[in-house]
């Protein structure tokens, strides 16, 4: 919904539900005052809430972290597996019936065994997807703005530096939490700091890559291959990318099992429940 529409339904609510596609900002906020107590969504990331206007007028805001972290993990290493092995080509080439039979080098993608890959992110779900890409054999480095315990990063090599960390990158995964400041951040200077034929992955938020610089990567074979569950001003997703055979696209199901719905739901009525009986859950940001 857009924000007006927002304020038109929700009036007078006590508890507005929203998730990642509605942009509750302080217009919004303020209009919904002083009925409006909690606004509830079902994200893990925020960053479509204004969370200073929300403090200002002493309106909790929810969110759910945690529950979803297996399934984004899992989409992750999807997007990174059709990306390397060139899975929209070969699905495509079997559909069509364009299959001639099997060929030795048909299809050739890139293993992951022994590939170093580059977490951007590594709160829950980037853990979730080391551990998952340490299965596959894969050297797991990784940049934070902190080093995290050793307990928690595994045996993974933290880099302070992104530029740096780029440099080693053979699959880079962006898992950061989405945030304004990091707009653009991967562009084509860092695209371009990448090893030949890297490969990337984004499960994070659409606005954190330059689509001109991406595409233009992907076109000159700079890079070998990407996979996309996020896009700018989704879901008018950028025409170039459907005529590439290079980039593996899925709309935005990181966390879309049935299980980890549920379990989001549930933590987001579970969160409100302790609120009304006067407690403070965990999942309460900026808690009063």
């Amino acid at each position: 919904m857009a924000p007006d529409e927002i304020v038109q339904f929700a009036q007078g609510a006590e508890i507005l539900l929203a998730s990642a596609t509605e942009q509750v900002n302080a217009g919004v906020l303020q209009r919904l005052a002083p009925a409006l107590r909690y606004v509830a969504t079902l994200s893990v990331g925020y960053d479509h809430i204004d969370l200073e206007a929300a403090r200002a007028l002493g309106i909790g805001v929810l969110h759910t972290p945690d529950v979803l972290s297996d399934a984004c993990a899992e989409v992750a290493l999807m997007l990174m597996l059709n990306a390397s092995r060139r899975g929209y080509e070969a699905d495509r080439m079997v559909r069509t019936g364009n299959w001639p039979g099997w060929a030795p080098t048909q299809l050739l993608g890139i293993g992951l065994k022994g590939k170093r890959v580059l977490v951007f992110g590594m709160g829950r779900i980037g853990r979730e997807i080391a551990t998952r890409a340490r299965a596959f054999g894969m050297d797991i480095h990784y940049h934070n703005r902190r080093r995290l315990p050793p307990e928690q990063a595994a045996g993974a090599t933290y880099h302070a530096n992104l530029d740096e960390a780029l440099r080693i990158a053979d699959v880079l995964v962006i898992a950061v939490p989405g945030s304004p400041d990091l707009k653009g951040v991967i562009n084509a200077e860092r695209l371009a700091r990448l090893p030949a034929h890297a490969v990337l992955v984004n499960i994070s938020r659409g606005d954190l890559l330059v689509d001109d610089a991406l595409i233009e990567a992907l076109s000159s074979g700079r890079l070998f291959a990407a996979g996309l569950d996020v896009f700018a001003n989704e879901p008018h997703v950028d025409p170039r990318y459907r005529e590439l055979d290079n980039v593996f696209l899925s709309p935005h199901i990181g966390s879309a099992t049935r299980e980890t719905r549920d379990a989001m739901g549930r933590l987001l009525i579970d969160g409100l429940d302790t609120l009304y009986q006067g407690g403070t859950p965990a999942n309460l940001l900026d808690p009063r």
